[in-house]
C-alpha cells in the first residue's frame, strides 16, 4: 500500500496499491561460515490502483541476495540487488529499466526487538541524466512476535533522500509486516 503525498500545491494526495513484484531465490541449503547467498528471477506486475502508483508494464529481470548471519553474533548485514526491465504491456507507458539495491543491517536486542537500517537505492536507467538516482539514509526499529503460532516481523523506518530526482519526495515512512514461514 503506498500514500503518495501531494507533489504541489492543489494537488491532492493518492493513495492505493502500488505494482506487486515477486521474487524467486534458490540458494544452497547450508551457509558457509554464516554466509548465505542465493539468486534468482524478480518479476513486476502492473497490480497499481492508480496511475501515480505504478506502470502498465510487465518487468522481469535477475535478482540476488548475499548476507552474513553468525548465531553467536547479534548482527545481521548483506545486500539485495535486482534490475527489472519492461517485457510487455502498454505501449504508451513508460520503459523500465530499474535497479535496486537494499543493503541491510540488523542488530539484534533481547526479546525479539531488533535496530535496522535497509534504504532502497534505485536508479531508473531510462531517466535524464542527474534524475537517475534515489539514495536514502536513515533506519527504524523491528519486533518479532507470534500471533497463535505464526511468527510475525513488524518494523518501523525512516529515511531521508540524500541523493534524489527533481520532484521526488525529500523522505519516506515504511511501516512494515511480514508473516514468516520456517520450515
Amino acid at each position: 500500500l503506498i500514500w503518495q503525498p501531494p507533489m504541489a500545491s492543489g494537488q491532492g494526495s493518492t493513495f492505493g496499491l502500488g505494482d506487486t513484484q515477486l521474487s524467486a531465490i534458490v540458494s544452497p541449503k547450508a551457509a558457509d561460515n554464516g554466509w548465505i547467498w542465493g539468486v534468482g528471477a524478480i518479476t513486476q506486475l502492473p497490480t497499481h490502483t492508480s496511475d501515480e502508483l505504478g506502470n502498465d508494464r510487465w518487468g522481469h529481470g535477475p535478482t540476488a541476495v548475499l548476507l552474513q548471519s553468525d548465531k553467536q553474533s547479534p548482527w545481521v548485514f548483506g545486500a539485495l540487488v535486482n534490475n527489472i526491465w519492461s517485457v510487455s504491456g502498454s505501449s504508451t507507458a513508460p520503459k523500465i529499466n530499474q535497479l535496486t539495491i537494499q543493503p541491510f543491517v540488523n542488530y539484534n536486542l533481547p526479546g525479539g526487538m531488533y535496530l535496522t537500517t535497509s534504504p532502497l537505492i534505485t536508479s531508473n536507467w531510462e531517466a535524464a541524466s542527474g534524475q537517475k538516482w534515489t539514495v536514502p539514509m536513515g533506519g527504524g526499529i523491528g519486533k518479532i512476535f507470534r500471533v497463535g503460532t505464526l511468527p510475525l516481523n513488524t518494523q518501523i523506518s525512516a529515511y531521508y533522500n540524500v541523493v534524489r530526482p527533481d520532484y521526488a519526495p525529500s523522505w519516506s515512512l515504511r511501516l512494515q509486516a511480514q508473516v514468516l514461514l520456517p520450515k
